[in-house]
């Protein structure tokens, strides 16, 4: 009896103890954003503390239809390059896990090559090798399209193998075979319903990549197609404390966005279950 007190109360200590260290970790983490926050807020901050509180820096930036369209542009960016990627990459690994699993080692080989490819190299290639080819390839949109998908390639890609690893994809088409069920059959009705968490978690990885990102998207189309960080490096120079307000409405943006997976997710999980 005495002993299973003694690993209660350990037990309940250690747990107080992880949420203390998880906490401070979260605050600390927080602490860039807490301060572009406060900075937001004030007309100035050259001493100890800031000075002048204000909501002008909102006021103007909720009244600038152009910062709402880089907002928008921003995630037509994020979702039709990540919807692009994760359809190729499905319909190859069908190949993998249901015609032969050898290609497993060319694709990952493939898919990791983005990461050895820097943003300014990424997009001079792209602009070099398709401009003035007279295609659809030539369109600065579909160059940039297309560089996103290459740019999020890796990440997405990792998340469908773990997924497809974990649930033994292959073993579950040879099931479905079993039962009658043909192979590409078994692969939509049966291997990615079970992997749809995985895909959330990738998507939202590579969401935040996409919204962080400048360099592609400034030198492919530039104003042309301006997305928000191209938006937030314009107004860097006019004025700190709308730059920082700026700053935070992208931290909120990816928050809200970040909470929609995770609940989408979360509910994916409990359908599995049921």
């Amino acid at each position: 009896m005495s002993a299973n007190v003694k690993r209660k109360t350990c037990n309940e200590s250690t747990s107080l103890g992880a949420k203390i260290f998880l906490g401070a970790v979260g605050l600390y983490l927080l602490i860039p954003f807490l301060v572009t926050f406060v900075y937001s807020l004030f007309v100035e901050w050259t001493d100890i503390l800031p000075s002048g509180f204000t909501l002008r820096n909102y006021i103007e930036l909720f009244g600038n239809a152009t910062f709402w369209a880089s907002i928008g542009r921003t995630l037509v960016l994020c979702f039709a390059s990540v919807i692009i990627t994760i359809v190729l990459l499905l319909l190859a690994m069908y190949a993998v896990v249901a015609i032969n699993r050898r290609l497993g080692n060319v694709m990952q080989f493939i898919c990791m090559i983005p990461y050895a490819l820097q943003g300014v190299i990424l997009s001079i290639g792209i602009i070099s090798l398709y401009t003035g080819t007279g295609t659809i390839l030539s369109n600065r949109m579909v160059m940039l399209f297309g560089a996103y998908a290459i740019l999020v390639l890796p990440y997405i890609y990792q998340g469908i193998r773990n997924a497809l690893n974990a649930i033994d994809a292959e073993m579950l088409i040879q099931a479905a075979e079993m039962l009658g069920c043909g192979r590409f059959r078994a692969y939509v009705q049966v291997v990615l319903p079970n992997i749809v968490s995985g895909i959330l978690v990738s998507s939202l990885l590579a969401e935040s990549i996409i919204f962080g990102d400048f360099v592609l998207a400034n030198n492919i189309a530039g104003t042309n197609y301006q997305n928000i960080q191209v938006f937030l490096q314009a107004n860097m120079d006019t004025s700190s404390g709308l730059s920082s307000a700026i700053v935070v409405i992208i931290f909120l943006v990816v928050g809200a966005v970040t909470a929609l997976v995770l609940k989408l997710q979360s509910g994916a999980r409990k359908s599995e279950k049921e």
